[in-house]
């Protein structure tokens, strides 16, 4: 949608360089993902270093001498920080952000030992691993995903992964909660496509909607007669003209999930009437492609 947007061309422009945008922004999406489960990394990191600093103290208390280390031993931060896969994606992807912005180590990290979250954890001095594994859940999840200074500084850095946090986040959170003591390596450096398909799915919707525009346009203008075309957003006529594609030309999607997604997109990116518009749009072109038995659906596309 919006690589979309952002074409200025027409059908029979050269949009390579647009194509080639689209699978840099889907691509990047590992990078988000390897940037923040590599914070829960340095944090780790940055309570070692706090723990040698209170031993080293020259008036060390006797707690500093002999300091609650469950943190620093937490057990599924070990898995994390043992992973050489996982470590070697980061080198591979040149993950190093963190070590030229230590400052949001520093905010996370005094987030964490201010919360309630840290203080139950650390009252006492040994866990089992299925405590430690839901203490990182609840630190990701009630500090490191929604903190404001985080979220600033991945807009900066990408602007296209403002929308890809949401996902990425509930990617980790869900590799956390599935993690165990002997899962394998490659748990933590999963692939971004589940299916290569997935990946020419995006190429191929991006493509037929371009090279499509004037007709499916003609199908927009057929359903709004009465609408005047400066009131319809951009961004309506883009996600129409990506779903009536879908309607046309994926014979393997439910009719459902297209409308569903499309109304999902337009609550989140368009107006508040979006969802009503494009819905009508759409149900009226389904009622009509049926009656007239075009509506080409196979397989999962039937369902």
């Amino acid at each position: 949608m919006q690589t979309l947007y952002a074409y200025k061309g027409g059908e029979s422009d050269d949009f390579s360089k647009d194509q080639k945008f689209l699978l840099f922004s889907i691509n990047n999406m590992y990078n988000l993902y390897l940037l923040l489960i590599s914070l829960l990394l340095e944090v780790k990191k940055r309570a070692d270093v706090d723990l040698q600093k209170k031993q080293k103290k020259h008036l060390a208390t006797k707690e500093d001498k002999d300091p609650n280390k469950k943190f620093v031993n937490n057990q599924l931060l070990k898995v994390l920080a043992d992973n050489l896969r996982l470590k070697d994606h980061l080198d591979l992807y040149k993950i190093n952000n963190w070590e030229l912005d230590t400052e949001y180590i520093e905010i996370i990290f005094k987030d964490i030992l201010n919360s309630d979250i840290y203080k139950e954890y650390m009252q006492t001095r040994v866990s089992d691993f299925k405590e430690d594994k839901a203490f990182v859940i609840d630190i990701y999840k009630e500090i490191i995903a929604p903190n404001d200074k985080l979220y600033d500084y991945i807009e900066d850095k990408n602007l296209t992964w403002l929308d890809d946090l949401p996902t990425v986040n509930t990617t980790i959170l869900k590799l956390l909660r599935k993690v165990k003591q002997t899962t394998d390596e490659t748990h933590f450096t999963p692939k971004l496509f589940k299916e290569e398909e997935d990946k020419q799915f995006a190429i191929d919707l991006f493509k037929k909607t371009l090279l499509n525009r004037s007709a499916l346009n003609t199908e927009i203008d057929k359903k709004t007669k009465n609408w005047d075309a400066e009131r319809i957003a951009d961004i309506d006529y883009i996600l129409l003209q990506m779903a009536i594609n879908e309607l046309q030309n994926f014979p393997s999607i439910p009719v459902k999930v297209t409308i569903n997604e499309y109304l999902e997109i337009a609550k989140e990116y368009s107006t508040p009437k979006s969802s009503i518009f494009i819905n009508g749009i759409l149900d009226k072109l389904v009622k009509e492609y049926t009656a007239n038995g075009t509506l080409n659906k196979i397989g999962r596309g039937l369902m």
